[in-house]
């Protein structure tokens, strides 16, 4: 069980995070500062959660003194400053104040996944220009695919990578060619959605000069361009039956036939295949072959959509924000909450290419240093999910008894509400603000947001 230890000044909100995180089984410590922390057995901890401003030394201090364990830091200031400076000291990660229940497991669980699977990196690959790409994700599923890659690669057998389009096939294929034994050899792509029906053979198979009107000339196949190496068909679902029977004899007998030859040439190719389509499903109605899916089905690695992986959604749209800053010289910009928020709850049909569309729009199109929702262009998101146990089916309780889990469960965002309620008849706002540990603007911003009114003052009659 992970323990994690909470350094938070305010009884009030260590109170509240000890008891959530509590309910989601992780064992939990507290400190009032980063000096009552330096008195436990830091290292004993698999996580630590501090306030960045505490009685004393900050919450960054801990970072140095707690290593390796990972600081996650919290903050009522928000700034970019901040973030960025606890970041640059080596907090593993920030969260803002207020927050609610979900945003903070969230950050929590992935923060020690990631721990956990330190021993199985992604796998490092070189594009098309000679750049270094790394595969992001540390979900469950994104390590079953490294898995896979690492012990699929070195085989040499054919491989059918299943997933929806945008989730980065190609960049798999890349990956398992460049960790082969074919790595020096060539790795020729080819989408065979891309190519018209009438071109598709001569441009998989190669023609001699005259085989067909317009062959001005003999032309070598892209199969024939990949001898020694890795051949790669993206959405070969689309392949017509003709260049089926030509490809399964690929496979089969390792020869190719130019069109218009009576030839054959022998070939040693390594074919890697993909498609968002069910191939079982398209065999049954006659659009594909049988016996040729279950050549190419000899090791299968399915991608999982990027809905499916919450967790990695803010790691690699934090990265492609980078990307997009540095293409459009926009440095500095950030995702605001709200952002952040719609683009953890949407769906994510386009997968990752529309992730990164969004973050193009939304860097284009930004004021100032933040990313706004309207900036990223996302359709409406018609139901937001919920926690599983605010859900009366799933835990078998009644609506009543949920209500009052919930009402003794408050979240952060709850316990701002009550604390500024009971206490603004006796504080004014600079007392509140400073007692909240945040800037008369930010309650401000707070109370606009959580439409709490501010404490009626008498007026003199006219």
């Amino acid at each position: 069980m992970p323990r994690i230890l909470i350094v938070e000044d305010e009884a009030i909100i260590r109170s509240a995070l000890k008891r959530l995180l509590e309910r989601h089984d992780y064992t939990v410590s507290e400190a009032g500062s980063a000096e009552e922390a330096c008195q436990l057995e830091l290292t004993g901890f698999d996580l630590i959660i501090s306030d960045l401003r505490l009685p004393g030394e900050p919450g960054t201090s801990l970072i140095a003194a707690a290593a390796p364990v990972p600081v996650l830091i919290m903050t009522s200031y928000a700034s970019m400053r901040s973030a960025v400076e606890a970041l640059k000291l080596g907090a593993v990660d920030y969260v803002a104040k207020p927050f609610d229940h979900a945003e903070l497991l969230e950050t929590v669980e992935r923060i020690l996944h990631k721990q956990s699977n330190q021993q199985s990196p992604p796998p490092d690959i070189t594009d098309a220009g000679g750049g270094r790409q790394t595969m992001i994700g540390n979900c469950v599923a994104m390590q079953q695919v490294y898995t896979r890659i690492r012990k699929t690669a070195p085989a040499d057998v054919t491989v059918l990578i299943l997933g929806e389009s945008g989730t980065g096939k190609e960049l798999v294929a890349r990956a398992i060619h460049q960790q082969s034994k074919r790595a020096k050899a060539p790795l020729i792509s080819v989408n065979c959605a891309a190519i018209p029906e009438t071109l598709i053979e001569s441009e998989l198979f190669g023609h001699e000069k005259g085989a067909f009107t317009g062959a001005s000339a003999a032309r070598t196949g892209l199969v024939e361009a990949a001898d020694g190496g890795t051949l790669f068909l993206d959405e070969i679902g689309e392949l017509p039956l003709d260049a089926q029977a030509r490809l399964l004899r690929v496979l089969q007998e390792g020869e190719i036939r130019k069109i218009g030859s009576v030839e054959t040439r022998h070939v040693n190719v390594r074919l890697i295949a993909a498609t968002h389509r069910d191939l079982r499903a398209l065999s049954k109605t006659g659009e594909f072959r049988l016996d040729l899916y279950y050549r190419l089905n000899v090791m299968q690695i399915e991608l999982p959509p990027l809905r499916e992986r919450e967790d990695d959604v803010l790691e690699i749209a934090d990265i492609l924000l980078d990307k997009a800053c540095k293409r459009h010289e926009r440095t500095g910009l950030r995702l605001s909450r709200a952002a952040r928020q719609d683009l953890r709850d949407y769906p994510w049909p386009g997968n990752v290419r529309e992730l990164e569309n969004a973050l193009e729009r939304g860097v284009i199109l930004a004021e100032g240093h933040l990313i706004h929702p309207d900036d990223l262009g996302l359709a409406p998101i018609t139901a937001r999910p919920h926690a599983p146990s605010t859900n009366a089916s799933a835990t078998g309780g009644s609506p009543d008894k949920i209500t009052e889990e919930n009402e003794d469960d408050l979240s952060l965002e709850d316990y701002f509400q009550h604390f500024v309620l009971e206490h603004q008849d006796q504080m004014s706002e600079t007392e509140l603000a400073q007692k909240l540990g945040i800037s008369r603007k930010n309650l401000w911003e707070r109370r606009q947001r959580l439409g709490i009114p501010r404490k009626k003052t008498a007026r003199r009659p006219g």
